[in-house]
């Protein structure tokens, strides 16, 4: 995984060991999401997870911190969707754009590349930026994992 980032942006790229259907359907489906969708230290029930993936739909999540039981909720709304190439929202409390781009590399492996446009200070510390990793790892360990199951199979 490598990151970039200016004061208001930061980009994430990563090349997963999954096909790009696969790796799109695992970043935009509940029954994926709640299995990573957070950072360390959170987890994010099904039921707190809704996509409507279409420009204008909604993505919300609700993460539940695992010690002390706070919910942290992200509202936002779908801004460009077009599967399994791009996705893109926007945050409705933040104004924050994130854009996620699927590449797939022509070898059974998928680069993603996320940037989030538009940070606001508290978003640009290295603790956010650190705890948005281990959200990222998360996801990259999952999708492994889901590969692999559906290489065995």
């Amino acid at each position: 995984m490598t990151e970039s980032s200016t004061d208001e942006n930061f980009t994430v790229r990563h090349v997963h060991p999954a096909p790009r259907d696969l790796v799109f359907e695992c970043l935009t489906t509940p029954d994926h999401l709640t299995h990573f969708w957070g950072p360390t230290g959170t987890h994010t029930p099904v039921e707190n997870i809704v996509v409507d993936l279409r420009p204008g739909g909604a993505f919300e999540t609700t993460m539940v911190n695992d010690r002390s039981g706070d919910r942290y909720t992200m509202r936002a709304v779908y801004v460009d969707v077009d599967a399994p190439r791009f996705v893109s929202w926007r945050e409705i409390d933040s104004g924050v754009l994130s854009e996620v781009t699927f590449v797939d590399l022509g070898d059974g492996t998928t680069e993603v590349v996320t940037t989030q446009r538009g940070l606001p200070p508290q978003l640009r510390t290295p603790e956010a930026r650190a705890g948005w990793g281990t959200a990222l790892s998360r996801a990259a360990a999952y999708i492994a994992a889901i590969a692999a199951g559906e290489a065995g199979s």
